[in-house]
């Protein structure tokens, strides 16, 4: 039984097992009152009758004369086995024209003498077989003087219940063999696709992600097919992106490293003497260290959040002052672009419960991003402003824009886009996980050829 479709096979078989003994347990047991309900009442009929009979016409006979009348006027069609009985118990005759002194005290008898009436059903050892017996007293002025007990075999009676239970029987193995086929033929129907929907599984495990599953039915298992190619053509995407992640990654490391190389050598066998030459060689391997600095921290954050192992320490903190500093910081590299710096915050305050360095490192990639890809003579404009329990930041420049295709996937890990601009593609995906951590919000508007605005939301700390 480990498999669902033997399991399920069983479940069901006994369930219908159950259900079919249910039934020819009560089946039974209503025949069984009924052809012994049948026969009880009937002899009981026959008795009462006769003992009224006899109790109306024969008032003023002693119960010997009463007897040897019974026994007399018996009907010859009579079946049953009838006997007289003084209040003792003794058989004073019975249809055979025997009498008995040993005394008959059957729970008939007793109920007849202290009732009136009594029945009985039971096996009797001595006669070798079932009996049902009904017992009516006599009466002489009011007493009991006598019984008079009609006893028929009822082994006939167990002989056509048991001929009905036995074709009961053979109807419920039938129909238990039936619902066994059944059974086989609906759990093939239930496992078939999930057998397939797990080889389609195993397939993607292996990687083979172009694998798809049939949607057989409208029900749960269609749905899991659904969801299982949802999930087939998402691993496809992640797959292709995590691919161009690397060989972005080690283009942008191999680029920065061969200038690094390249300026290290013409130093080695250069003159050191010359200045000018050594001063720009130096310049060229500082920034393309930065550059390497800023892919290495990249990737470590990437790694952190991914494993759940960053965790920020939450301050109250006046947001003016970061931006303010910022401004100041990158003012002097748009001057050396060209381009154009304007802050309009809101002059109302910015408190907000944030990791200063997290925070700063959010608006650092923002107000990056933007310089690099606005063009000389472009506008970077931030703006500030407090809108009922937010506080927001705009970050809006007037660069190439984004397109569409490429908005939707802005900010997934590993995701660069179509640009040429250098980057590791993950800057923006933990920006969103850093804003997301202080409880906030991050959205990206953007036109190409028109521009970019990326809108942060804190929660306002009051």
């Amino acid at each position: 039984m480990k498999g669902i479709r033997s399991r399920l096979t069983v479940y069901i078989t006994i369930v219908l097992l159950t259900i079919v003994l249910l039934l020819e347990g009560v089946f039974i047991g209503a025949i069984h009152t009924y052809y012994l309900g049948t026969a009880t009442d009937t002899l009981t009929s026959r008795a009462t009758t006769s003992a009224t009979f006899f109790n109306k016409y024969l008032e003023g006979y002693s119960i010997q004369e009463r007897a040897r009348y019974i026994l007399e006027n018996l009907s010859p069609e009579e079946s049953s086995k009838v006997e007289v009985l003084d209040p003792t118990g003794r058989v004073i005759i019975n249809s055979f024209g025997f009498s008995s002194s040993e005394p008959v005290m059957t729970p008939d008898v007793k109920s007849a003498l202290s009732g009136g009436k009594g029945t009985y059903q039971r096996f009797n050892p001595t006669e070798g077989e079932r009996i049902l017996a009904v017992s009516v007293a006599l009466k002489e002025s009011g007493g009991t003087i006598g019984i008079l007990r009609f006893s028929v075999s009822a082994e006939p009676l167990y002989d056509v219940i048991l001929r009905i239970a036995l074709n009961a029987g053979l109807v419920g193995l039938l129909v238990i063999a039936f619902g066994f086929g059944l059974s086989l033929i609906i759990a093939k129907r239930i496992v078939g696709p999930i057998q397939q929907l797990t080889g389609i599984a195993k397939e993607m495990a292996t990687g083979n992600f172009s694998i798809r599953a049939d949607k057989q039915h409208n029900d749960e298992i269609g749905t899991l097919a659904v969801t299982l190619n949802y999930m087939s053509e998402e691993l496809a995407k992640s797959e292709k992106m995590k691919y161009d992640f690397i060989s972005s990654v080690t283009h942008e490391l191999r680029t920065p490293l061969t200038s690094i190389k390249g300026w290290g050598e013409t130093l080695l066998v250069g003159d050191l003497a010359d200045t000018g030459e050594t001063l720009q060689g130096l310049k060229v391997i500082t920034g393309e260290t930065d550059r390497l600095i800023g892919l290495v921290e990249d990737l470590l954050d990437f790694s952190k959040f991914q494993a759940g192992e960053m965790k920020l320490e939450l301050l109250p903190y006046e947001l003016r002052g970061m931006l303010n500093e910022l401004l100041v910081q990158f003012k002097y590299r748009g001057q050396a672009q060209q381009i154009d710096l304007i802050a309009q915050l809101d002059d109302s305050p910015l408190p907000v419960s944030g990791d200063f360095n997290r925070l700063k490192q959010v608006f650092v990639n923002l107000l990056d991003n933007a310089l690099k890809f606005t063009p000389v003579q472009g506008v970077i404009r931030i703006t500030s402003s407090v809108q009922d329990q937010w506080v927001i930041i705009e970050i809006a420049d007037t660069g190439e824009g984004i397109g569409p295709e490429d908005l939707a996937l802005l900010g997934t890990k590993f995701f660069k886009g179509r640009s040429r601009q250098s980057g590791s593609g993950l800057g923006l995906a933990i920006c969103k996980e850093i804003i997301e951590q202080h409880h906030g919000h991050m959205r990206v508007t953007s036109v190409l050829g028109q521009g970019t605005t990326v809108r942060v939301e804190l929660p306002l700390l009051y």
